[in-house]
């Protein structure tokens, strides 16, 4: 028997292995390979910036609403929070009147209504599904697009806040704490499933997103 077969069948191990996949696919999209190949202007990462405001708000709104669910508990860590930092990386981009540069797209209020029927429903496992999936991303992927930030278009603070954890003193550290709160999560096996097939969702939501944004970045800068 392997190691990897006698590895324990936990929430954490359902989603990193239920969503290798579509992960895959996420990070496989035309927009976000110029991005990380530095193909694109930094407005197209602006354009990016502002249609995440959007989904991070309401993800963080539902958190809040659900801040009496103690299964929720674990994971409304404020050094999460990317909300604020978006909102001022934008205001560094675009200027103080982002808001009515960032309207979101109709991939984008598709994902944000998503989050906000979870937040009506009340439903824990799916809030959580879509907080793993962006908040892990953005504590191991998201440091690649960090460091592009700095060297392709020189932003070191502002601008690129978005992907600055200074209040984790240890990635790896909180990634296996986070690891060990999604396994004491109290759901049952059948609410681990829809935990995993959300998460799921949550990534094609984002690959839609990010496919709505192709057109923006112009085929002539973007080879198919």
């Amino acid at each position: 028997m392997t190691s990897d077969s006698a590895e324990p069948v936990t929430l954490a191990r359902r989603l990193r292995e239920g969503t290798a996949a579509v992960h895959d696919r996420a990070h496989g999209s035309r927009f976000m390979s110029a991005l990380l190949g530095g193909e694109l202007p930094v407005e197209d990462y602006a354009a990016l910036a502002g249609q995440l405001w959007h989904v991070y708000d309401a993800l963080e709104r539902a958190g809040d609403a659900l801040a009496d669910e103690p299964a929720a508990a674990p994971f409304r860590r404020e050094e999460l929070r990317r909300a604020p930092a978006l909102a001022a990386d934008l205001h560094h981009l675009l200027g103080a009147g982002w808001p009515a540069e960032c309207t979101p797209l109709p991939a984008t209020r598709t994902y944000v209504a998503a989050l906000r029927t979870i937040a009506a429903d009340r439903w824990v496992g799916g809030w959580v599904a879509h907080h793993y999936t962006r908040y892990l991303g953005d504590l191991a992927g998201g440091q690649v697009v960090r460091a592009l930030l700095r060297t392709r278009y020189g932003l070191v603070d502002d601008g690129a806040r978005f992907y600055a954890f200074d209040a984790i003193p240890s990635v790896p550290a909180f990634r296996k704490q986070y690891r060990a709160a999604l396994d004491a999560t109290p759901f049952d096996e059948a609410e681990q499933r829809r935990v995993v097939d959300e998460a799921v969702r949550a990534f094609d939501l984002n690959i839609a997103l990010l496919d709505e944004l192709d057109p923006l970045t112009g085929d002539d800068r973007i080879p198919a």
